[in-house]
């Protein structure tokens, strides 16, 4: 409604202000050039006797010849009150609502335009100077209001009950791209609008960034990915130019913590065997030989098999069982992360085999030690979990 309301106001400004521009410049001839400015100076100085002031008429026209800007001079006091007007009506048209201050900005910038387009509308018009002053003032209305959305997305809290899912900061992200993207759907200009997001996106890159300090109750890697990809996935629909590069970010910080959220996870189902074979990788890198890791005492075939029999293949399978439960207690169903998640995670557990194994090959070869599960065992527990959740 106010959209409509300051879209007419303009409208109707426009003709009253040319015509009685156009009258005052034809009646007191001031669209004269400057020889001929002269002229009138000097034919209104002899039309009164020596010492005495011209005529009432002579004497205004004289006045308005002398001004730099007569035409703006006379028109400002003449409409005294419409600049003051104007100011007191685009207020109540911000506060109309959150982001009223778009709405404004978009109209007078599309009503500017339409007057210098129009024939009706004078090049240095009276009205164009007021309507760039209410330019001015809406753009800094909207600096304003999109320096205190990124403060408040910036400085947003986590929820004390939330223990993942998708944050306020991105949800208020979203909601004032929609809602802009709409308003200025139709804009003749967007620079403002595409400087904002900018500002806006490199918030809530910041507010999630910031989540590591964060006291939450769940994985914070996890909750990071989901908000990127989930940041990602908007971008994606909204096709912004100017936002490319933050969709490309959101998409390398998605697979980042995603990743970081998988390896993390990973050790717990086979945590003893994922301890031994670190401190396998850490003697051979401090200089033992592979044939010789055998006899360092923590590192025996009897220490390697002790640590193997804690993992039948039906613990293991249990084991996933019960990781694949809590990821998804606490992975939102809304992004639909869980069969991406659990992929990965079989990938990187077969990697993870396979690093076992080459061990076992190379440290403690011919000893006849092997794992009581294979990766074909593997791709079929993690096949028939997902299958059967």
């Amino acid at each position: 409604v106010s959209k409509q309301m300051l879209e007419q106001v303009l409208r109707d400004l426009q003709p009253l202000c040319t015509a009685e521009q156009q009258f005052i410049e034809k009646f007191f001839q001031l669209s004269q050039d400057a020889a001929d400015l002269q002229v009138l100076e000097v034919s209104v100085r002899t039309m009164s006797s020596p010492g005495q002031c011209p005529s009432p008429s002579n004497c205004l026209l004289f006045f308005f010849l002398r001004l730099e800007e007569p035409t703006t001079q006379l028109l400002s006091e003449i409409f005294s009150c419409l600049e003051p007007e104007l100011k007191g009506f685009l207020d109540v048209c911000n506060k109309v609502h959150q982001f009223g201050c778009l709405q404004v900005l978009v109209t007078l910038n599309d009503s500017i335009f339409e007057m210098w387009g129009s024939s009706s509308a004078l090049p240095s018009s009276f009205l164009n100077t007021v309507l760039g002053n209410m330019l001015l003032l809406a753009k800094s209305s909207f600096n304003k209001c999109i320096g205190t959305l990124c403060k408040e997305i910036e400085e947003a809290k986590m929820p004390s009950k939330m223990k993942g899912g998708i944050l306020p900061s991105v949800s208020r992200f979203e909601e004032f791209v929609n809602f802009s993207e709409e308003v200025f759907r139709t804009a003749r200009r967007r620079g403002e609008l595409d400087k904002a997001h900018l500002r806006l996106a490199s918030s809530v890159f910041s507010s999630i960034n910031s989540l590591s300090s964060a006291n939450l109750k769940v994985n914070t890697d996890m909750v990071m990915m989901e908000n990127f990809h989930h940041i990602h996935c908007f971008l994606c629909q909204k096709k912004i130019h100017c936002l490319e590069g933050k969709k490309r970010e959101a998409k390398q910080r998605y697979s980042e913590h995603m990743e970081k959220y998988v390896i993390k996870y990973l050790g717990q189902p086979l945590e003893k065997l994922n301890h031994f074979f670190e401190g396998v990788k850490a003697r051979v890198a401090q200089g033992v030989k592979e044939e010789e890791v055998s006899f360092q005492l923590a590192y025996s075939k009897q220490e390697l098999r002790k640590v193997i029999e804690k993992y039948p293949g039906k613990e293991v399978k249990r084991a996933l069982e019960t990781l694949y439960r809590k990821i998804h207690k606490y992975l939102s169903p809304e992004e639909n992360l869980l069969p991406v998640v659990w992929h990965a995670m079989e990938q990187e557990f077969i990697h993870q085999y396979q690093e076992f194994e080459d061990l076992i090959q190379r440290c403690y070869a011919g000893s006849g030690i092997a794992m009581d599960f294979t990766v074909e065992d593997l791709l079929s527990y993690f096949n028939s979990i997902s299958l059967s959740n």
